[in-house]
């Protein structure tokens, strides 16, 4: 069970992102339009059809010529949070439990981001995305979500792909889409699902427990699919654990590939490491990758 207790932690933590945005709201973050904010960007001559209450009459006094000050438009920015909900995220167990790990961090995105006066979207993804939050992005909305979450249970083998593609066709404005997924689904159906949502600042959290990263499991064993509940017997060890790092390796890399294609923010998040040092590492990671975007835009 998640506690909420633990987002007064993130608290410690600067809650502006800093990423350019386009939606047409005012709100904290920048923007390169230039029109009536609240971030005073530069002068220019006035002339005639201008708004004369935007002229600068000290500037007038020194100059006896006519300017008028020009805003740099405030933007809000919108967080969009998909959590991969399909069965495979359910393993792990207490706090290295993938699904409940990936919600904390989902959330902790939407507690500082309705700090800063900005607005979140909390989805789960499966076969489609099924939206959480009732577009109200507000801190007792974050506790509402820590309910919800709680009485959620990993389930299916999803369809990765075509939720994604679903859920980008819902995005109108230019925002940081965090998704966080353990990505054991086919490396070519998560790059159409993340290309999908490349046109946005996306980052991507992609947990792992300790055991799956390297199983101490030795001997015969019994291994079950917690997507199809298959179950096979067999001995692990020598050969078999050196194939299961092999071709988790190949998966790894082939997911690193595809994010790099699309120039997609991507961590690899072993599920046995501190929670907030895994936030912090997200969240700095997010910060510097808006700044560094909104010098593009």
């Amino acid at each position: 069970m998640i506690d909420p207790d633990f987002l007064d932690e993130l608290d410690r933590f600067d809650t502006s992102l800093k990423r350019a945005s386009n939606a047409p709201i005012e709100g904290d973050q920048r923007s390169q339009d230039v029109g009536e904010g609240l971030t005073f960007s530069d002068y220019r001559r006035y002339v005639p059809g201008d708004d004369p209450r935007l002229i600068d009459w000290r500037v007038y006094a020194r100059t006896e010529e006519l300017f008028i000050k020009r805003f740099e438009a405030e933007r809000n920015l919108t967080v969009h949070v998909l959590l991969d909900a399909t069965a495979s995220m359910g393993f792990g167990d207490g706090d290295q439990n993938k699904f409940e790990y990936g919600a904390k961090l989902g959330l902790g995105f939407c507690h500082l981001t309705a700090e800063d006066h900005n607005n979140f979207r909390f989805s789960l993804i499966d076969e489609s995305p099924t939206r959480l939050d009732t577009d109200t992005s507000t801190q007792g909305e974050v506790l509402r979500l820590v309910d919800t979450l709680n009485e959620t249970t990993p389930s299916g083998d999803g369809d990765f792909k075509a939720a994604l593609e679903s859920y980008a066709d819902t995005i109108h404005s230019r925002s940081l889409v965090l998704v966080i997924s353990d990505l054991l689904f086919d490396p070519e159906d998560v790059a159409d699902g993340l290309g999908a949502l490349a046109r946005n600042d996306v980052l991507v959290a992609q947990l792992l427990t300790p055991e799956e990263l390297g199983p101490t499991t030795t001997g015969d064993a019994i291994f079950e699919d917690p997507e199809s509940d298959a179950i096979r017997r067999t001995y692990f060890g020598g050969t078999a654990a050196k194939r299961y790092d092999e071709r988790l390796q190949a998966h790894l890399d082939a997911i690193d590939d595809q994010c790099r294609t699309f120039d997609i923010e991507r961590e690899l998040v072993d599920t046995g490491t501190n929670f907030f040092d895994t936030f912090a590492s997200l969240w700095l990671g997010a910060r510097l990758g808006g700044e560094r975007r909104a010098r593009r835009y």
